[in-house]
Formats: C-alpha cells, structure tokens, sequence
C-alpha cells in the first residue's frame, strides 16, 4: 500500500493535472494468521480517525486477507463503519477496501472466471477463493506461496510471479490476479504477465488505486499498471 498504491499515482501524474499526498496510519501485525488479522481489522477504526483528522480524501484499507477473514462481503460492513468514523470526526470521506476494491475491479472488467496467486498459507487462501467465489467470480485454479511472515511476504521477487502464474490453468480465465494481496509486490510485472499469459492481469493494489480514483471523481488511468488502469475503465 505505501510503495505501490503511491508509485502508480505518481505515474498517472505524468500524463494527468492532478497531484496526490500520501498519509499512513498503521494496524499492527506481524504474521498472518486469523487472529493477528481478526485483532489488526478491530485497530482500523483508530486508523480512520486518525487519518481523517488529516481531512484526507479518500482512505485505502490495505489488508485484502483481514476483510475476507471476517466473513462473506464483510468489505461493505467495514467500507460503511469506517466511512462512520471519519464523518463522526467531521471529515467524512470514502473509503475504499483491497478486499472491495478486487472484487469491483474484477466485476468492472467482466471477469466472472480467475486465476490468482496469493502469499498466504493455504487455509488463508482458501478463503479468499470462498470470498471471491460468493461474490460471483469462479477461480479456476489458484497458487497459495505460503510465506508466513508479513514481512518475508513484502520483500517476495515480484519477477517470480508471471512464471508462477505461467503453471496455473488460466486459459478459460477472463483475468489473471497476479497478487491477491497489497503486502506482495507484483507491480512491476504486471505489464510482463498480461504478455505472457495473453490475459488481463490485475492485483489488489492495482485494484484498489482504481477503486479510490473512481471514489475522487478522477479518470481512473495510470501508465504501466495493465489493463484495469489503462483507460480501457477510466
């Protein structure tokens, strides 16, 4: 959330008017696991509020696996809560979750069948398939990394990922999300992927700058950010 979410904004600042400010408020967790996930997501309310205390704009809720953990379409409950807190502190504004964010990136795009790879340990992806799958969207095949630690999941080589997402059976798939969590980083390959697997390649993070550009008003488009971003769905 704070290298790629401001590294695409940046770009999009290249060939648009618009300048971005980047504010952080943290949810502390070290390993992911349910209840480090269950206690970070019961922190997120101090983090609106602190956060709107900057009157900010739009706020991004980073952690994709601790909103699905919650439960089937928890996104809307924590997306409406949190939007509660910063109008209870008389800086209302939207707020966009990871979760939400690739759930409506994938539906903007028509993409009911998937393929993804995601970081966390199986019984963690496993959820995130049950989550996408009630929200309507088919995951063909998925790959669970199993990389315990928040931090070994941060420093991952993004250019492992297309030749992973290369051995799943993506060829029925509208779409291919090559992180399905914002601690990954799959920025930079993006492009590569969607070349190697002739798909439209998308993540979390993608996602959720699309979904936050659409809360501002703002054509959501970015350079070399894939197809979701290429003003294909401004």
């Amino acid at each position: 959330m704070e290298t790629e979410v401001p590294a695409i904004l940046r770009a999009r600042e290249t060939i648009a008017p618009e300048r971005f400010t980047f504010h952080s408020s943290r949810m502390r967790m070290t390993h992911v696991t349910a209840e480090q996930l269950k206690a970070m997501d019961a922190d997120s309310d101090r983090c609106a509020v602190e956060l709107s205390d900057a009157a900010v704009d739009v706020l991004g809720y980073a952690c994709l696996v601790a909103i699905m953990s919650m439960g089937l379409g928890y996104h809307r409950v924590a997306q409406d809560r949190l939007h509660t807190r910063t109008a209870e502190n008389g800086a209302p504004a939207p707020v966009v979750t990871s979760a939400g964010a690739l759930v409506n990136g994938l539906h903007t795009m028509g993409a009911r069948k998937i393929a993804l790879v995601a970081p966390y340990m199986r019984p963690l992806t496993r959820t995130v398939v049950d989550y996408l799958t009630h929200e309507g969207i088919e995951v063909l095949d998925h790959a669970a990394l199993e990389i315990p630690g928040n931090l070994d999941v941060a420093a991952h080589d993004p250019a492992k990922l297309p030749a992973i997402a290369k051995n799943l059976a993506y060829g029925d798939a509208d779409a291919v999300v090559l992180s399905a969590c914002v601690q990954m980083p799959s920025l930079s390959a993006i492009e590569e992927a969607e070349q190697l697997l002739g798909k439209p390649v998308v993540s979390a993070s993608v996602c959720t700058v699309h979904q936050m550009l659409r809360a501002l008003g703002l054509p959501a488009v970015a350079p070399r950010a894939g197809h979701l971003l290429s003003g294909a769905y401004a």
